[in-house]
């Protein structure tokens, strides 16, 4: 991962260099959610944070040893027989 340095400003703001907003796809003005995890500050797009919610709520569900489409399968086969 490549390490980006920057310093904070008087007013508590940080500046994103230009190939941070680039490959975010960000604009000035564009509005970003920072998350607080494990001491680490992250800053994501709007989107792709609702993206992280979804995913984290279906999470809570779904153990990576099951299947949901497998299970959607199965089902279906035993409605056709």
């Amino acid at each position: 991962m490549k390490e980006i340095k920057t310093k904070i400003t008087e007013e508590g703001s940080i500046v994103l260099p230009d190939d941070v907003l680039q490959a975010l796809n960000l604009q000035v003005g564009d509005d970003v959610v920072m998350r607080l995890e494990d001491g680490e500050l992250r800053i994501f797009t709007r989107r792709s944070y609702a993206l992280k919610r979804a995913q984290d709520l279906v999470g809570r569900y779904v153990s990576p040893e099951r299947s949901l489409a497998n299970e959607l399968i199965s089902e279906r086969r035993q409605e056709h027989y």
